[in-house]
């Protein structure tokens, strides 16, 4: 739906308007992943304020533009004539024009195009000017309760071939960090299947559909996201971000989920027994467990 831009492009003026605007600049616009309120005042102001357009897909960028009243020159930068638009858009800086980026959703050139045309810019003398925004992967993040320090690792999407998946889950499955991906619908029963070979006892966060009408957003074991995809064909659609939680959260999610059952146990078993049945029966890592079990018997 095209709506009546015209205060709001005024409000974004107002807001935005007093920073500087270099010309001879490449704006690296972030756009909404979804819903379309979840672009800033601040895209908004440079998108009415520079000569052009670059984009992941012209169709999909005329749709944005026109839903908030804007109408600029298009040019298609994508995967696949990125080297040879690069240089077009290299072209128009030299001229002294501005020109900004977008891609069809999200922050340009993590996961998307983008990134070798900022490096041609930056390599021919121009600048490169941010305009931060919508995020899946910090979305997810911010939603998946991974308390742990040590930051996160952002992995985007794994390879398509089985042997390569296989192996890049290993990998990811052996670090300690919480670790962000992404996966198509086509493909992620096969990412499910891997992870939950892999790191079957850590905890994921499940985000589809970020900020779209039927967003879900679930928490639970990789062993357990095979299963969950495979009672509603629904949970199989849209597009997919995964946060697979870190290593000492996991850890930690384990043995609090244990902790009934080791004093069950203890009340009927020697110490070390208790700790070795509890730890068979749960999955929990053992050592903490045993040490869970010290602390609880000095209580």
């Amino acid at each position: 739906m095209t709506i009546d831009a015209s205060l709001l492009l005024q409000a974004a003026a107002e807001a935005a308007g007093g920073q500087q605007y270099p010309a001879s600049a490449l704006y690296v616009v972030a756009t909404p992943i979804g819903n379309l309120a979840d672009i800033t005042l601040r895209a908004l102001h440079v998108l009415q304020l520079v000569d052009a357009v670059a984009c992941e897909d012209t169709r999909h960028t005329a749709a944005l533009l026109r839903h908030y009243g804007i109408e600029r020159p298009l040019l298609a930068v994508h995967e696949h004539n990125e080297r040879e638009a690069a240089q077009r858009v290299v072209e128009r800086l030299a001229a002294g024009e501005r020109v900004a980026y977008v891609s069809d959703a999200g922050t340009p050139a993590v996961s998307d195009p983008g990134a070798r045309l900022v490096a041609a810019v930056q390599q021919a003398g121009h600048a490169v000017v941010p305009v931060p925004g919508a995020s899946s992967a910090t979305a997810a993040l911010s939603a998946a309760g991974d308390v742990q320090p040590g930051g996160f690792r952002f992995v985007g999407f794994l390879p398509t071939k089985a042997r390569e998946l296989e192996q890049a889950v290993q990998d990811l499955a052996r670090r300690p960090e919480a670790q962000v991906l992404f996966e198509a619908p086509h493909r992620i029963e096969a990412l499910a299947a891997a992870l939950a070979q892999a790191a079957g006892a850590r905890r994921l966060t499940m985000c589809r559909e970020l900020t779209k009408q039927f967003e879900t957003i679930a928490t639970m074991t990789a062993a357990e996201l095979p299963a969950w995809l495979g009672t509603d064909a629904n949970r199989r659609k849209g597009e997919f971000v995964l946060v697979l939680h870190g290593q000492a959260q996991a850890a930690d999610d384990a043995l609090a989920r244990a902790e009934p059952a080791l004093r069950a146990l203890m009340e009927a078993l020697p110490l070390k027994q208790a700790v070795a049945l509890a730890a068979q029966l749960t999955g929990a890592p053992r050592n903490p467990l045993y040490e869970r079990a010290l602390q609880l018997k000095g209580e």
